[in-house]
């Protein structure tokens, strides 16, 4: 697929990018080789092939579920302005 200047200024427009005069010429020719790629990349048979998460079999290393922290809500909410019921309160700002 080959995009024109006319495209590329479109595509600027409807994405509020500010591009140079210049270098439209330029953007249209890379967007249409990335576009042409992607139309090579369609026409490969991918029938049976498992879709992955990652290109490499590996899995995830996983911590361990376990709490590593101490609890300081007490320690917190007695410096805290204002609190009701284990909640801060703050200034309404919207109205």
């Amino acid at each position: 697929m080959s995009l024109e200047r006319s495209d590329v200024e479109k595509i600027a427009h409807l994405a509020r990018i500010a591009i140079d005069e210049d270098k439209v010429e330029s953007y249209a020719a890379d967007l249409s080789k990335i576009l042409g790629l992607v139309a090579q990349m369609d026409a490969v048979d991918t029938e049976g092939v498992v879709p992955m998460a990652h290109p490499l079999h590996m899995s995830q290393r996983l911590r361990a579920d376990k709490v590593t922290e101490s609890d300081n809500r007490e320690k917190f909410q007695r410096i805290a302005p204002q609190t009701e019921a284990g909640l801060y309160l703050v200034p309404k700002v919207i109205e």
